[in-house]
Order: structure tokens, then sequence, then C-alpha cells
């Protein structure tokens, strides 16, 4: 017990030479992120704690603000356009929850302007973040498996159990896996910590157990948008390899990958022929609904691409024009754009589209200097294009304190910690 206790509180931050306010901030961080893959609210107030220890920080700080990372403003300048916007929108109310939900984008870059941080603080970070992710694999598991049985076990008494079991498979193997959070989310938490985890040999059982876990829990989430990611990230680190024979090998190993993930029954089987019992189910966006929002989007941005429709209007907006169009699905679910690119031109024109361009483009020149570094940028990157992720809590709050980290001027991040 007395090791496990060791171990726990090993864990957690403890620079003995950093401030009160600074482990505080860090450790509340860690268990933010360790619950992000399994609830939406339980990391709120963790993420508060940390806002104002972050902010008193700064006064107390004797660290000076370094004009190398400048680019981080961006973020701070990215929210004041979302704050304008509100002059020009009517729906005043569901702007105010998103910019409620956006202020992480103006503390957290200033915050880390200010505060001390090293490659171990932050690697303890995705610690946290993948002791998450695998206690929300089992989590999902569980839910999943308990509704199946309770499927099968609803079947009429004349049911065959083999019968029943197949049910039971069905829908299990249809259904979306991950009802905690959007699987989307998920899905680039697991594709930043394999990018970290993968860096090391898998000379444990349980590292092994852990990455083979990450694996399944990507397959069962079925993103159409992390499969694309991760088969251009396995590329780009076949690309790094300089024998030819293992080269070989791993093209090997990617091409039969590809057709195990293709083939997954989420991906390919359509839900239409699902018995009446188990007709209910909650299937993720498909790939036919996610480019009929993109076309949408871009009809909608034509009426007014300067300025766009503010922040409360842009998704209302966006409604009335799958309805005029008669794309039945998105207006029925009121998908939003899926993009976050065309999500941003929408709530605020050119000017919010272009500051959200210039931060990626940043980070691509920061992160160019070797495949490693620039496959952590593509799981970003291609994770905005396919999916609108800072209009979600979980979204903004990821996005406002990785991505600044990974633009510091000592990339801790891309040199130390998820390099792969």
């Amino acid at each position: 017990m007395i090791v496990t206790i060791k171990n726990i509180k090993a864990a957690f931050y403890q620079d003995e030479n950093s401030s009160l306010l600074q482990r505080i901030f860090w450790n509340s961080l860690y268990i933010a992120f360790f619950f992000l893959p399994i609830d939406i609210n339980i990391p709120t107030p963790f993420i508060s704690v940390a806002i104002v220890c972050g902010c008193i920080n700064i006064f107390k700080s004797e660290k000076k603000y370094d004009s190398k990372n400048r680019v981080l403003l961006l973020f701070p300048l990215y929210f004041v356009i979302l704050v304008v916007s509100m002059i020009y929108t009517q729906n005043t109310s569901d702007g105010w929850h998103l910019i409620q939900r956006s202020l992480t984008l103006l503390l957290f870059p200033i915050i880390l302007l200010f505060l001390k941080e090293d490659a171990l603080s932050v690697r303890k970070l995705f610690n946290f973040l993948l002791y998450g992710l695998v206690i929300s694999f089992f989590i999902n598991l569980t839910i999943v498996i308990y509704d199946a049985f309770l499927i099968a076990n609803s079947l009429p008494s004349n049911v065959s159990f083999w019968k029943s079991l197949a049910i039971g498979w069905k829908f299990f193997m249809h259904i979306q896996f991950s009802s905690l959070i959007n699987p989307g989310y998920v899905s680039l938490y697991i594709l930043l910590v394999l990018s970290y985890y993968l860096k090391n040999e898998l000379n444990t059982i349980w590292r092994f157990l852990t990455v083979i876990i990450l694996f399944a829990y990507l397959f069962l989430l079925a993103s159409k948008a992390a499969y694309i990611t991760l088969f251009f990230m396995s590329i780009l680190l076949i690309l790094k390899v300089a024998d030819k024979s293992k080269k070989y090998l791993l093209i090997l190993v990617l091409g039969l990958s590809t057709l195990i993930f293709i083939s997954n029954p989420r991906i390919v089987n359509s839900i239409n022929n699902f018995p009446d019992e188990i007709a209910e189910v909650n299937p993720t966006i498909s790939w036919k609904e996610r480019m009929l929002s993109w076309k949408a989007a871009i009809k909608t941005i034509e009426v007014a691409p300067l300025f766009g429709y503010g922040v409360g209007d842009a998704h209302d907006v966006l409604i009335e024009g799958y309805n005029d169009l008669g794309y039945t699905e998105n207006y029925k679910h009121r998908y939003n754009a899926h993009n976050q690119f065309l999500e941003t031109w929408l709530q605020t024109g050119l000017i919010g589209v272009f500051v959200l361009m210039v931060i990626f483009t940043n980070l691509a020149l920061h992160t160019r200097r070797s495949f490693n570094e620039f496959s952590v940028f593509l799981a970003l990157f291609l994770a905005l294009i396919f999916e609108s992720m800072l209009v979600r809590f979980n979204g903004i709050v990821f996005f406002s304190i990785v991505v600044p980290l990974l633009l510091k001027e000592r990339t801790i991040l891309s040199s130390r910690v998820i390099k792969n």
C-alpha cells in the first residue's frame, strides 16, 4: 500500500522550486485531463481552479513575458473577435454560452506565457490523459455490452439463443461506442497519446497492453476522420524509417491494418436493416451528411462572407440552410458545420478564419523540423477539418492548452514529450 501511495503521489506535479500556485495549477490540469475522456462536466471545476491559480500567478510570478512567444496572443485575439461578433448577432443567449465556453482561449495562452513548465510536467499531463482514456474505454465497453445484453434478453422467448446472440452482437458492432464524449474528441486524444507512447519500445507487458487498448478503442469509436489521420501519421512514420526491410514490413502492416479498419461494421454497414427491437441506435454522423454540412455551410457563407452571422446566429442560420436545401437528416439532428474553419467563417467572417489559419500556419512552421513533430500538427489540423472542435467545452479546453504549449519557443511538447 505504501508503494502504491508513493507511486500515486509521484504521478503529480511536485517541483519543490515552484510556488504553491504553480503546483495547484498543474495538478488541477492533470485531474481535468484525466476526466476529459470520461465526462463533460467533471473537468470543469478543476479547469476553473487552474485558471484562478494561473491568473494569480501572472501577477506574482517573477518570470517576464518572452516576446518570442507572442504568437500565443493570437488566441486572445481570436476570443476578442468572437466577442465583437456579438454586436451583430440576434441570438444573444446561445452566443454568450459559446463565449463563456471559449474563455479558456483567452486565459490559458496568457497564463502559459508567464508559467514555468518543463518536459516532465507536460509529460505527466499526457500520462493523466492516457489513464483517463483507459478508464473511459472500459466504462464504454461495459455500457455497450450491458445494452447489447438487454436487447438480446428482451427478444421474444421463441427466438433461439444463437439468434439472440447474433442480434446482440450486431447491436454491439453498430451502436455508437462512446456514449460519454463525442467520438471525434476521444479519437483525437488517443492519436496524440499514441504519438507520445509509441516513441518508446513496447518492452513491458503493461505498455504493450496499453497500446493494444488504445488501438482497439480507436477501432470501436469508428471515427472516419481519426482513421484518415492515423493513415497519414503512419505514412510519415514509415518515411522516417531508414532500414528497407523494416520499411517494407511496416508497409505490409499498414496495408493489413487499413483493411481491418475500413472493414469495421460501424463504418461499412447501415443500421437500416436492424430489427425493430434495436432500431433506435445513435450512430455518428455519416460521411454523406458531413459533406452536406460542408456544402450547406459554404452556401450560407456566400451570403455573408466578410463578417459572418455572429456566434449566436451562425448555427441557427446553418440549420435554416439545411431546411432550404432539403437536407432532412442534417436539419433533424441540427448538425453543426463539422469543420472548424467553416464554423468560424460562419461566426466571425474572414477575419476570424484568417486568425485561425495563422495559428495553424505558425504551428506547421514550428513543427516542420521532423516527421515526428509534424504528425502531431497533422492530428490537430485534421481534427479541425472534420469536426467543429471549438464549439464544445472539451474541444475548446484541449485546444487552448495543447496548441499553446506546442507553439512555445522551447517546444517542450514537440521536442521531448510527443516525439513519435
